[in-house]
């Protein structure tokens, strides 16, 4: 069996801690993307489950089995790196079959397992060749390969695909998905790229300075994120956030964003009862750029008025930059606010619509935008969690 369990796992250096209280429960078979911005301890994380880092605190359960102490060697985990770690003079036989003949397998299994992966990673004209000879995609296929013909319990990469460019690693993140499914095999990816992290995973989690932030599906991640982080880490473009004046209103509520203002009605606050707390008071509301857009050719109803500064086309659509009255929100923490003014009315704030296509866009130029409040996210403005009520 190839579950693993993290523990309240944490590793510090003197009184830095690079990962503080980890948990989660990665069930056999299932492929688990941990994602992240530079130095928020995901690749320390993968190293302590891989034996090459030793556990501060908490429990690292591989099989049910308490791995702590337990040599890296017999972890029965195989990783993939960044780099690849080929060794330039072996070819690429001799370095899928490298880890074979250390455990002593004999010919016939080793030679038929060297050419099962490389018939599964269409590598079977290149086994002659070195490393030096090999594309950087079939440099990343030799390094998976080594690990497939352990038949390993437990997948970890770090990382594989930031070394090649943006075209294979496209062509790269789906083949490893598709591989990973056909093995069934329980994989740990770490990566920094959030569309990776997307595509890629059955769950997705979040970190951040060390800290889980959220785990679920992509579609989660991506439809009801956490927090602020979270919510701006996950989408390219990001979500833009912007503080605003909240207040019931009958049925529904007002938002007022600088000098503008926007309808919420009855059903967006059934489906968020806790923005029933926030009347008359100072929140932060997020939208992402496909959920505003050219009144033209939109349905929603509601506008708001800004000034367009930047057109980029992109082909399949047009990203709209443009600036509106009103106080941008950071990703705040509890004592981030306490510096900012509560007056947002004489502020600007930067936004990203994605228009269609066929848009006439001016720059720079006045611009209404449609906006889609029904997709509008709420946070706190003190802690910057999200406001639902109904999780």
């Amino acid at each position: 069996m190839g579950d693993l369990k993290l523990e309240r796992l944490g590793k510090a250096y003197g009184t830095f801690h690079a990962v503080k209280d980890l948990s989660i429960d990665v069930a056999d078979g299932e492929f688990l993307v941990l994602v992240g911005p530079s130095g928020c301890g995901k690749s320390t994380a993968l190293r302590m489950i891989a034996g090459l880092e030793d556990i501060t605190s908490g429990t690292l359960r591989i099989g049910g089995e308490v791995m702590n102490e337990v040599r890296s060697k017999d972890r029965d985990i195989a990783m993939v790196f960044q780099n690849y770690a080929l060794y330039p003079h072996m070819t690429v036989y001799d370095n899928i079959a490298f880890s074979l003949q250390i455990q002593k397998y004999d010919k016939a299994e080793t030679d038929r397992r060297v050419k099962d992966a490389a018939r599964v990673l269409q590598l079977e004209d290149h086994l002659k060749r070195r490393p030096g000879q090999l594309s950087g995609g079939q440099r990343q296929r030799v390094a998976m390969g080594r690990a497939i013909v352990r038949r390993p319990a437990v997948f970890l990469m770090d990382e594989p695909l930031s070394n090649l460019d943006a075209k294979l690693r496209v062509q790269m993140r789906a083949e490893i998905a598709a591989l990973q499914d056909r093995l069934g095999v329980t994989t740990i990816y770490v990566t920094h790229d959030q569309i990776e992290a997307m595509t890629m995973g059955d769950r997705v989690a979040v970190m951040k300075d060390g800290e889980l932030q959220q785990i679920g599906s992509p579609d989660e991640i991506y439809n009801r994120p956490a927090n602020t982080f979270v919510a701006t880490f996950m989408g390219s473009p990001a979500m833009a956030l912007l503080f605003a004046d909240f207040a019931l209103e009958g049925a529904g509520a007002m938002l007022r964003i600088g000098n503008q203002e926007l309808r919420i009605d009855g059903q967006i606050l059934e489906k968020r009862p806790d923005l029933q707390g926030y009347d008359g008071r100072r929140l932060i509301i997020g939208i992402r750029p496909e959920h505003m857009g050219d009144p033209a050719m939109s349905t929603a109803a509601q506008t708001i008025e800004g000034d367009v500064f930047l057109r980029e086309s992109l082909g399949s659509d047009i990203m709209v930059h443009f600036q509106i009255d009103g106080e941008a929100a950071p990703v705040v923490s509890p004592d981030t606010l306490e510096s900012l003014p509560d007056d947002n009315s004489q502020m600007r704030a930067t936004c990203i619509a994605r228009f269609d296509p066929r848009s006439d866009v001016t720059v720079p130029g006045r611009r209404t935008i449609a906006v889609d409040v029904s997709a509008l996210h709420f946070f706190d403005a003190a802690t910057g969690e999200a406001i639902w009520g109904d999780a």
